[in-house]
Parts: C-alpha cells; structure tokens; sequence
C-alpha cells in the first residue's frame, strides 16, 4: 500500500511539470499526407500517443485476461503455424485411414515440409503415393525421410520393403531387405518380411537358411514354426526337377532334419516322389516304416497304389495292420488294392465291399466294378457305376423348390 501511494505522488509530480511546461511552451505538430492533415501542440501530441500505448495495454490486459493471447491472435505466430501442421497432420492420418489416398497424400506432405520430426508424416505419405500408383513420389518421400532422419533407416527401409511387396516389386523388396538383415541380423520384423518375402518368392534355399535364425528369435510361435519348416521341406521335394531326379530327391532327403523325417506330410511328399520315378521298392520301406509308428490314412492310401516288385510284401504288411484296424476304409481300400496287383481277384472284392459298406466313395465302387468284370459279374459291375451315376448326377441338379 505504501508503495502505491508512492508511485501515485510520483505520477502527480510528473504531471505537475508536465502542467508547468505546457503552459511555457505549448510547441506544434503537422502530420500531412495527400487529402489528410493533423495539426496540434507537441504536447497533445504526446498525451495523444500515451493514451493509444495505453489503450493498446489495456487491451492486451483484457484479452490476457480472457486467453487471448497475441499468439493466438496473430495468424503468422509459431503458435498458430504448429496448429496448422498439426491439423494438416491429423487430417492427413484420418485420410489414410479412410483410404482417401489423394488427400491423405497432400495434407501429409503438406505437414511435413515444416515439422521438426516428420519421419511418420513422410511414411504415411509415402503409403499414400504407393497406393495411388505413384512409385516415383513415393521413392521421392522416402529419400526424403531418409535426408531428414537419416538414424531411422530401419524404420525407412521397413517401409519401403512392405510398400513394394504390395505393389508387387519383389526383387526390389528383396533387394530393400538385404543392407538390413546385415545390419539388423536379429531384428524380428527384418526376419518376418524376409520370410514372408521368400514364401512368396518360392526361394526355398534361401528360406531354409533363414529357418534357424527365425526359430533362434522366436520370430513366429512354435506351431507357425514348425508349419513353415514342414511347408518348405515339402515344397523341395515336390519341385525337385525331373532331370536327374533320383539323384537329386535322395540328395534332398538328406538334407531334411532327422525330426521332420517322421513327420506323415513329409514322408507323403516325399513317398509320392519316390513312386512318380518308379521307385516303389524305396516308397513300400519308407511307408511301411512310418505307418508302424504312426498312423496316417494319406499314406494309407499311397501304400496301396504301390507296385513294387514284390508284390506279397505290402500285401502281407496291410493284412498285419488290418488285425488292429479290422473296419478301417481306407485300410480295406489299400487291402482290395494289393490283392488287385496279386490278382487276387475274390480277396479284393472281398476287401472292397467291407470298405464300400464302411465309407461309400466312388473310388471304391470303381474299384470294386474293376473286380466284378474280372470275375465275370458284369450285373454287379454296372450296378456299381450305376449307383455312382445317380449320385454324382443327383448332387450336381440343384435343389427343388417347394
């Protein structure tokens, strides 16, 4: 309070001398400007620009007081120009989200070409341009993320590799992920675009050797991985090629692991390639083998259509099987089979009605018609293919409507 009235006294004073000089000397002021004139004493003048600073204080107070600051208020303040970016940004995500690639890719541009961390503005650009075709833009945006944060070029390089796999662009997606995986060699997301990469690519020796370091980093869970391993041993040797083939498939199963060796969806593949050469000798062994450890109709099936050159030996193997699996279809299928090689013409048909009546198929019944001309029972025979005409014509009308 005491300073107040200090200050107030001091003000006065002022004022008085101010009065005192005033009257003394009233001085005079010309402002002219084309049509415009302002004539006044020097003195009002300057009480004339006092009370417009004032004035303009005032009105600074007031709109401080109600959160209007000058930032605010002045278009071309860093306040505003962060707004700005800032709703260019946040429009240009919603876009993106919504697919509207055009202006997603604008306004994100726009964003970017101000903000102090544009790497995500830039990316999500570059994806907008990828999806409106645009490879050359796109390029264009991630070099330029690369200029501005050049510390995030596994980010970058992620990107880039997953934006040209969805246009197609493998080898170049290939080529994107090499400098990483040499340089990120334990990165997860490195490891699955590399292999999802090489599935598509159908590059097994390259998968195969990126298998131990994908399981080392749990990159996938157990079952995927385990899946992905079966599907690449099973895809090298389905495409083993035809030139030297028996020497390349025993090469290939060689390099199969020990544990995907009893595995029934590799010894099948495997067993089919054996028998597509005319090894059926090797195919009999291998199937025999696996079966007495585990059962597996598909190999059930494939060991009945097996012709090697003893003909006894499968035969008497199923027939051991048979004494635990005394009503098993496929079992009675692959019986009614072997006989057939071993003309044994009453024990196929014999086999075959058991499998006929336990699973109806029109394998069997074909099958068993083959039986029935053998033995001279030619009404059992059309009646077999018959019946199958009915119902493969039955289930291909559709249904009537009531």
């Amino acid at each position: 309070m005491k300073r107040l009235y200090l200050l107030f006294l001091f003000a006065l004073l002022v004022g008085l001398g101010v009065a005192v000089v005033l009257a003394k000397e009233p001085g005079y002021v010309l402002l002219s400007y084309s049509n415009f004139r302002y004539e006044s004493s020097l003195w009002a003048f300057l009480a004339l620009l006092v009370a417009v600073w004032l004035a303009l204080y005032i009105l600074k107070l007031v709109l401080g007081a109600l959160g209007l600051t000058g930032k605010v208020l002045n278009p071309w303040s860093r306040h505003n120009r962060q707004r700005r970016l800032e709703q260019a940004r946040h429009k240009g995500q919603l876009e993106l989200a919504e697919g509207n690639w055009s202006g997603a890719l604008k306004h994100l541009k726009g964003a970017a070409e101000h903000a102090d961390q544009p790497l995500f503005v830039l990316l999500g650009a570059a994806r907008a341009a990828n999806e409106l075709g645009d490879l050359e833009e796109r390029d264009r945006l991630l070099r330029q993320a690369r200029e501005r944060e050049p510390q995030a070029d596994l980010a970058i390089g992620l990107q880039q590799a997953r934006l040209q796999i969805d246009r197609g662009q493998y080898l170049e997606a290939r080529d994107s992920l090499a400098p990483l995986q040499a340089k990120y060699p334990k990165n997860g997301e490195v490891l699955l675009q590399l292999q999802r990469l090489q599935v598509t690519l159908r590059d097994w020796p390259a998968l195969i050797a990126l298998l131990p370091q994908l399981r080392k980093q749990q990159v996938l869970r157990p079952q995927e991985q385990d899946d992905l391993e079966r599907k690449v041993w099973i895809a090298t040797l389905d495409e083993v090629p035809a030139q030297g083939a028996e020497s390349a498939l025993d090469a290939q199963w060689q390099q199969v692991p020990t544990a995907l060796k009893g595995d029934a969806s590799v010894v099948l593949a495997y067993a089919r390639q054996l028998r597509a050469i005319g090894r059926d000798d090797l195919a009999e062994e291998v199937l025999h083998i696996t079966l007495n450890r585990q059962w597996d109709e598909r190999l059930v099936e494939l060991y009945g259509q097996l012709r090697p050159r003893d003909a006894s030996r499968p035969l008497h193997h199923a027939e051991v099987w048979l004494k635990d699996r005394p009503q098993d279809p496929v079992l009675l299928l692959a019986l009614g089979r072997l006989c057939m090689n071993n003309q044994l013409w009453g024990k196929a048909r014999e086999y075959l009605e058991r499998s006929l009546a336990q699973r109806p198929s029109a394998v069997t019944a074909g099958e068993l018609a083959r039986v029935a001309i053998q033995l001279g029972d030619v009404n059992r025979s059309q009646q077999l293919l018959q019946s199958q005409w009915r119902e493969s014509d039955a289930t291909s009308l559709p249904t009537p409507r009531v």
